[in-house]
């Protein structure tokens, strides 16, 4: 038996889902946004919006693609992208929000760290510099254009790794949940049969 929340942990927890439910847009609206006109009735299909074993981890990916891929319109993309690859619309929507104002300075820190590693600059930058100029201003031009480039690049970087390990990783708790679901349910059968022929 899970202890009872407190208080706080469950002001918090009606705090996100009430976020949630104000920043994911509901099916009308992005029927009705004017970027996705001309598609909009396909936004109002009951399929895209079933939380199902192959939407879900399709939702995940293509939300954190979204997410990381562009700095602005993440929900609208993400949705865009769902609907030749029947997924979750809702659920690709509401991953977006991994990058978001608060979290932006973050992942800025991550994607250039992966990029500079990718693109192994750290090492290859001072003396590229150095061999163009000693200008002061130079110098800083450089470290400021390979700062940019290695995270640009990092965060194309995370848009490819990160929806693979959401999509793996979203199919593993979905696959895990629903197999929860089913032993509960099997359960409480159990229970109604035996108290059935108990009670004979």
């Amino acid at each position: 038996m899970s202890a009872p929340q407190t208080p706080r942990a469950r002001g918090l927890k009606g705090w996100a889902a009430e976020q949630i439910r104000k920043n994911t847009p509901t099916r009308e609206e992005m029927a009705a946004n004017k970027y996705l006109a001309p598609i909009a009735h396909r936004f109002l299909s009951p399929e895209l919006w079933r939380f199902t074993r192959r939407s879900v981890p399709r939702g995940v990916a293509l939300g954190l693609f979204a997410g990381f891929i562009i700095p602005i319109g993440q929900i609208f993309l993400a949705a865009f992208l769902a609907l030749p690859a029947r997924a979750n619309v809702p659920l690709a929507a509401l991953v977006t929000f991994v990058t978001n104002p608060f979290t932006l300075p973050f992942w800025l820190v991550v994607a250039n760290k992966v990029g500079s590693v990718t693109l192994r600059l750290d090492a290859a930058g001072p003396a590229f510099a150095g061999g163009k100029a000693q200008s002061g201003a130079w110098h800083a031009f450089i470290e400021f254009s390979q700062m940019a480039g290695a995270t640009a690049f990092g965060f194309v970087v995370l848009a490819i790794v990160a929806p693979a390990l959401g999509y793996v990783v979203s199919g593993w708790v979905w696959r895990a949940v629903v197999s929860r679901k089913r032993a509960r349910r099997l359960k409480a059968m159990e229970a109604r049969l035996d108290q059935r022929l108990g009670a004979q």
